[in-house]
């Protein structure tokens, strides 16, 4: 019984091909998967900056959901017809990171979706410990957005962002928003900033301030919003020069500045400010097993309006015209992958 899998070949290319799925392994689960969802990671495979680690044929895709149809030898954890995600990181436990706790940043971590074949495919085998499971009543379409919202809940937590804190997002992309969400829950007064006219719109739909560095002084706003205090905490998302540069200037004494974006160059960052107002900085990567329980938890009880993100779900089959299309629009938000079942 052959199955679709898209591998990405290089050149912005798909190829849709035929695979014989394979029975997991020991410790590992089969999965069939519903919904995958496109990322920034993955626009960055298809624009081809990440030839060099993943070579021209390979199955990406990891902000998935979907449902247990095997189990391999030792597995324990994991029923056939479990509803799950996968929080895509393999970790070698012998590292010093391992060692010290910090698994999530393995010295050794295996990206799944990146360093393995992902999920942009019917079938999908991973390691047991992968897997969360979600609720019986979360539709799958929402579960893939589980993984970025992990990602968000990382981040705020790194940032210690406490109820009637100043929050300052920079970038209102797909993690910026889930970010200024997650801190809405947590109490915080959020303002995004971005010269994306949708994407201001959408945060202001989600209760948020905002800021158009456009037709203001971002500094200027953002201090007159907060009694020329500043943000207490603030989030670089945008991965931008003027993001880097808007990030020291608007953060309030004894502020702290989360880094979440990938910088494709060494900015140059204002180091005056941290010893003036002796701020805080804190680098922010992927997401721990809580992160996930937490992002699980948000979207279930409806505590975040995930869904408000989804602005497309496309076939399998139609998975080079998706990424086309979101590599050109503006508009975008998030857009999933139907791969197989959506029970």
């Amino acid at each position: 019984m052959s199955a679709p899998a898209a591998y990405y070949t290089g050149n912005k290319q798909f190829s849709l091909e035929s695979v014989e799925p394979q029975e997991p392994g020991e410790g590992e689960v089969q999965i069939e998967v519903a919904f995958c969802g496109i990322c920034g990671t993955d626009l960055h495979v298809y624009l081809g900056h990440m030839d060099a680690r993943i070579g021209n044929h390979r199955v990406i895709g990891h902000e998935m959901s979907g449902t247990v149809t095997a189990v391999g030898h030792g597995v324990t954890t994991a029923s056939f017809g479990d509803r799950i995600v996968v929080r895509p990181l393999d970790h070698c436990g012998e590292c010093p990171s391992c060692q010290r706790g910090f698994q999530h940043v393995c010295q050794n971590l295996k990206f799944l979706g990146l360093d393995t074949d992902g999920a942009f495919q019917r079938y999908w085998n991973v390691p047991a410990h992968t897997l969360h499971s979600v609720p019986d009543g979360m539709p799958l379409d929402l579960a893939a957005l589980i993984e970025p919202t992990a990602v968000a809940c990382h981040d705020v937590r790194r940032g210690r962002v406490e109820a009637g804190e100043d929050v300052l997002v920079i970038g209102g992309g797909p993690i910026g928003m889930l970010v200024a969400l997650v801190a809405q829950q947590a109490g915080a007064n959020v303002t995004v900033s971005e010269v994306n006219p949708a994407r201001l719109a959408m945060a202001a739909d989600l209760g948020c301030a905002t800021v158009d560095p456009r037709a203001e002084n971002p500094v200027e706003t953002i201090m007159s919003m907060t009694g020329g205090k500043g943000a207490d905490v603030v989030f670089e998302v945008s991965g931008t020069k003027p993001g880097v540069d808007l990030m020291t200037a608007a953060t309030a004494t004894r502020g702290r500045i989360v880094m979440v974006a990938i910088h494709a160059t060494q900015p140059e960052v204002d180091l005056f400010q941290f010893f003036w107002k002796e701020i805080e900085m804190l680098g922010a990567r992927v997401y721990e097993p809580q992160d996930y329980d937490e992002a699980i938890r948000l979207v279930a009880d409806g505590a975040i309006d995930a869904r408000k993100l989804i602005t497309s779900i496309k076939p399998l089959d139609d998975i080079q015209g998706a990424f086309d299309e979101l590599a050109d629009s503006s508009a975008s938000m998030k857009t999933l992958i139907r791969c197989g079942a959506e029970a």
